[in-house]
């Protein structure tokens, strides 16, 4: 009786581990990657280099602009959220933003500048090399959501529009966001001066 009383004591004194995902948010995801990653890949396909770098106006940018900042954005986001430390504390401050972000993040008529570091400068020398660094990772992305047990609900970091965001929040992020550029780029194949 003595060891069963210390056995529960010695449970309550110990730290809690981190929750992982719950099946649904996880599986939310997981979907919203998939989706995203198959509407962007099948917007860029067969594309010519005169359509992958047609501009319809100066300000304006083109599909390669478009997928070179997704790209970009693609690499910024797991690589770097998950190494702050936890915060549980500012639970508060990002919950219940998780529809908010699948809804407001498409939402074209809201334009929102690019960061200096997630502007496209041609580093990748063709379109198919930026097609395969995408493909790369967002198949890291979708791995690390389907096998991590971090929580990502107690990792944060700011976002321009929505403010604090948790970690699980901005794997939601990175998938609209993808969703939004893949508009722009149909709106880019819209334009009547666009190559045939």
């Amino acid at each position: 009786m003595r060891k069963l009383l210390w056995l529960s004591l010695a449970t309550l004194a110990m730290p809690a581990l981190p929750q992982s995902l719950t099946k649904e948010e996880r599986e939310r995801a997981m979907s919203e990657l998939h989706a995203t990653r198959k509407l962007f890949l099948d917007s860029v396909a067969d594309l010519s280099e005169a359509q992958w770098n047609f501009k319809p106006a100066p300000a304006v940018w083109s599909v390669a602009e478009c997928a070179e900042h997704i790209a970009l954005s693609e690499d910024h986001v797991t690589q770097k959220l998950m190494k702050s430390p936890a915060e549980p504390e500012k639970r508060v401050e990002a919950k219940g933003k998780d529809e908010l972000i699948l809804e407001k993040t498409i939402d074209r008529s809201q334009k929102v500048q690019a960061s200096k570091m997630l502007r496209a400068t041609h580093q990748w020398p063709s379109k198919e090399d930026l097609i395969t660094h995408f493909k790369e990772s967002r198949d890291r992305n979708i791995a690390y959501v389907e096998r991590t047990q971090d929580d990502l609900r107690e990792h944060f970091a700011p976002h321009p529009a929505f403010k604090l965001l948790d970690g699980y929040q901005w794997i939601l992020m990175i998938s609209t966001h993808l969703h939004r550029h893949t508009l722009q780029i149909e709106e880019v194949k819209t334009n009547p001066n666009y190559p045939k």
